[in-house]
């Protein structure tokens, strides 16, 4: 996390300030506390919340609490939510107000069929007049700012993303962010930048890039070609969470991801207790240590470590190894 003190805001959400011109994107299963934590820490300029089904905040679930935890210094902080129901978002919005947030952000951008086949996420695409009625419902009820993260559209015969932006904007949205995919692409193809550049000229409103950024190189040029207030980087930062630093991963010591990897995986553990932050850890340490090409046997043996005794014996041993070996000109 960058001191701000004395910076000028690179744009502010409404009336919020945004220090910095990179974001950790929200992703489900990954960007929790402990990794957000990293990520603000390393210089992401705010922190989104994976995606919450606004079903389990009206029914109360009973993880609820624990995956809207945060730490102070991570504000800006953004609760993503997801729902195909005007009423039961505002309703779960309104009950999110308890927990303090920033901003509550609406996801229109979730491309996988378990949300889509119920109407939320990506699938309100092809319903503009129900995000209409979803965003004018929420910033009239909320004193807080309401911005929303989507696609391009539903498919190539739906290219709808300027229309869906104005929508959003005319209806009280405080800022768009854009994956430059559609949702029947998914992840696979590339994402394009001119519609994004496309929706920067035409809004008033802060716009975020998101889609295919995976090094600080690109980071500046989907800025600059762009000409979006900020950049969000989703499965880049799990190898490289020092692209929030304007650092390729290149540029970092082993020594330093060593030391960086375990204050994760020690936050890991005490956020989840050891058994199950031991397992959950393995996706994280799997793409850190991908630049070095372990051996499949030795990555293995990490992975499936038993203990956290085990995984910490079994990194310093690769580590050392690494470190020791002599480098070849």
């Amino acid at each position: 996390m960058t001191n701000d003190l004395g910076r000028h805001p690179d744009f502010f959400i409404r009336d919020i300030p945004i220090f910095g011109r990179s974001i950790l994107a929200p992703m489900d299963g990954v960007s929790d506390l402990p990794f957000r934590s990293l990520a603000r820490r390393l210089g992401s300029a705010a922190s989104y919340t994976e995606f919450i089904n606004a079903i389990d905040i009206v029914n109360g679930h009973p993880d609820l609490a624990r995956r809207l935890q945060y730490a102070e210094f991570e504000r800006p902080i953004v609760f993503q939510v997801f729902d195909d129901d005007p009423q039961r978002i505002v309703e779960a919005a309104r009950m999110l107000l308890a927990y303090r947030p920033d901003v509550i952000d609406v996801n229109l951008g979730c491309s996988a069929k378990c949300v889509t086949n119920r109407g939320a996420g990506a699938a309100l695409l092809r319903e503009p007049e129900k995000i209409g009625a979803i965003f004018r419902a929420l910033s009239r009820a909320l004193p807080v700012p309401v911005t929303g993260k989507i696609r391009l559209g539903w498919d190539e015969t739906s290219l709808n993303y300027l229309e869906v932006a104005r929508i959003i904007q005319d209806n009280g949205g405080s800022l768009v962010a854009v994956h430059g995919r559609t949702r029947v692409q998914g992840y696979t193809g590339s994402a394009r930048w001119e519609p994004i550049a496309e929706i920067k000229k035409t809004l008033q409103i802060p716009v975020i890039a998101n889609g295919d950024i995976t090094t600080a190189a690109e980071m500046e040029y989907v800025l600059q070609s762009t000409g979006a207030d900020a950049v969000m980087i989703g499965r880049a930062a799990l190898e490289n969470p020092w692209i929030f630093s304007g650092l390729e991963r290149s540029q970092i010591p082993p020594a330093v991801v060593q030391q960086t990897l375990m204050r994760h995986y020690e936050a890991m553990l005490d956020y989840y207790g050891p058994e199950r932050g031991n397992v959950l850890y393995r996706k994280y340490a799997k793409r850190l240590l991908q630049p070095y090409n372990p051996e499949r046997n030795e990555l293995l043996n990490l992975l499936t470590a038993a203990s956290p005794q085990a995984f910490q014996t079994l990194l310093s041993e690769f580590f050392n190894r690494f470190l020791a070996e002599p480098v070849l000109e």
